[in-house]
């Protein structure tokens, strides 16, 4: 299905549904993902299972959604899945959530702090993976020598989107600067904070960060976190909003790296047991405050 947050924007969200949902999940992907991400689709099939709707979003421009000029999406790009999830609830008046996975979860995060309270009657909760709460350290992290090889694939995934878009959009897709683009904030400072007006990479980075929007989120939040996430230093999570913000439930664990939640035994994907058996547990308190 697409959605229209503004003219000629086209939203694509693959929706797979059970037969008597309980709930729906709106999965968001990370940095040049899309609705057909490993990620994703392990997810889809979890929340199918345990009867909710299944909404694997994709980004402006991502995945196999329309492009047009103002078609272009960047790490706290909030207004996007707030108009999806207000038709979601206008449509089905089911409970939503919504489960970001790394620059995905920074959005999540961002939409559920910016609403805050207000964010009650839209969610009945928000959960993020390996979210960069402080976009500036993750971007100075895949700079590491050790992450060579995530930041080749990520500059080289980018520097593509732009050989792609500059005969469609060549003002905001100049060829011109590509050479200069060795790392993921060359591009930011070259092409994302130029298309979106935010003028530097270090701006950009400063205002869309989540971790400043933390301490206003008041639905019922998950957060996901391997201390050995080679992506996100995991010391950007000593934030005083943990200590103080009881909607707030950090999961941290030792391994995982950057979405590689892997356990040894069955079911090999144990994320997913853990998002949704917090999903249900969110259900269950909420049932219980409301008296049913």
């Amino acid at each position: 299905m697409h959605y229209e947050p503004e003219p000629g924007v086209q939203l694509l969200v693959r929706t797979q549904s059970p037969e008597r949902p309980v709930g729906e999940l709106i999965l968001v992907h990370g940095l040049e993902g899309s609705s057909e991400s490993g990620y994703a689709r392990s997810m889809a099939a979890a929340a199918l299972e345990a009867g909710y709707v299944a909404h694997r979003y994709n980004m402006r421009g991502c995945g196999s959604s329309p492009w047009h000029p103002k078609a272009n999406y960047h790490s706290g790009q909030t207004g996007d899945l707030l108009h999806v999830a207000r038709e979601r609830h206008r449509a089905s008046g089911l409970p939503i959530y919504a489960v970001g996975y790394s620059m995905g979860g920074n959005i999540v995060l961002k939409l559920a702090g910016e609403l805050g309270a207000n964010g009650q009657s839209l969610f009945r909760g928000v959960c993020s993976v390996s979210a960069p709460i402080d976009l500036a350290a993750s971007v100075r992290a895949t700079d590491s020598p050790s992450n060579v090889l995530y930041r080749r694939r990520f500059v080289q995934k980018l520097k593509e989107r732009v050989r792609r878009r500059n005969p469609l959009a060549p003002d905001l897709f100049p060829l011109e600067h590509l050479p200069k683009v060795r790392t993921i904030y060359d591009f930011d400072d070259l092409y994302t904070a130029k298309i979106f007006g935010f003028g530097s990479a270090d701006n950009y980075y400063r205002t869309q960060s989540s971790n400043q929007f933390l301490e206003s989120i008041r639905v019922p939040t998950l957060l996901v976190q391997a201390k050995d996430d080679p992506m996100v230093p995991f010391e950007i999570y000593d934030h005083p909003a943990f200590d103080h913000n009881p909607f707030l439930h950090l999961v941290a664990v030792d391994h995982g790296g950057h979405l590689g939640f892997l356990a040894r035994r069955r079911p090999r994907f144990w994320l997913d047991a853990v998002v949704m058996d917090w999903v249900a547990e969110v259900g269950n308190n909420a049932s219980l405050a409301n008296g049913s």
